[in-house]
């Protein structure tokens, strides 16, 4: 058998725990192994429990959800995905979640099949959590934060001309199938490029590889 999906619920209202619980509790493939009540208890948990995705709200008591991630994130030997929760769409703070290494975002009125389904792809971490959704907000946030320079070529320079050509598609929120039609290349090809970049640049999954070529100006926001 597969083993299940290990999930951590950090938000410090119990209904969302409480009903994000039920609703995951009834995907197979997916188990709730602790429920967090504020970012302080969600790194504590996630150190103790190994979860393979901590769904973390960004504004509770105690330690906010960024530090929260932050923490979970870059701890020596961390596994744990993190998959941001918010209740609209261009929160304020979710571009700066995902810098701190959360691995996507979600809305917290997301239907069950939505929730279910943001959990196993952040747990793989093969494909951008809602790519059009996740283009927008990182094109915005890095408007927001000012026009992005040149790409530094020393950040780039380890990677190949299709290595480069890969992470600019990913993060314009393409998947894998998409980019393989785009150059006209087998999937696993793009898998394969996929990984790569990830080792290279030592980021722990596309949705970083996105923010990171923002950053770097390989990929310019709308509007520059």
């Amino acid at each position: 058998m597969t083993q299940s999906i290990r999930v951590v619920i950090a938000d410090d209202q119990v209904m969302v725990r409480q009903g994000f619980t039920v609703l995951l509790d009834a995907e197979p493939g997916i188990e709730v192994v602790g429920q967090a009540v504020n970012g302080l208890d969600a790194v504590r948990m996630t150190a103790e429990l190994s979860p393979d995705v901590v769904l973390m709200d960004i504004r509770m008591p105690e330690l906010g959800g960024i530090e929260a991630t932050r923490r979970t994130t870059r701890t020596a030997g961390a596994t744990a995905k993190v998959l941001v929760l918010t209740t609209f769409d261009l929160d304020e703070y979710v571009y700066e979640a995902l810098r701190a290494g959360a691995s996507g975002f979600l809305l917290k009125d997301a239907s069950a099949a939505e929730l279910a389904h943001a959990v196993r792809v952040v747990a793989a971490g093969d494909a951008l959590l809602a790519p059009n959704i996740t283009k927008r907000l990182i094109s915005e946030f890095s408007r927001m934060a000012g026009a992005p320079r040149a790409p530094l070529k020393e950040r780039l320079g380890d990677l190949t001309e299709r290595e480069t050509e890969v992470l600019s598609l990913i993060a314009q929120g393409l998947s894998n199938a998409e980019i393989a039609g785009r150059l006209v290349v087998a999937e696993q090809t793009v898998k394969t490029h996929v990984g790569r970049i990830l080792v290279k640049l030592g980021l722990r999954d596309r949705t970083q590889a996105a923010v990171f070529a923002y950053e770097t100006g390989l990929v310019r926001p709308s509007g520059y």
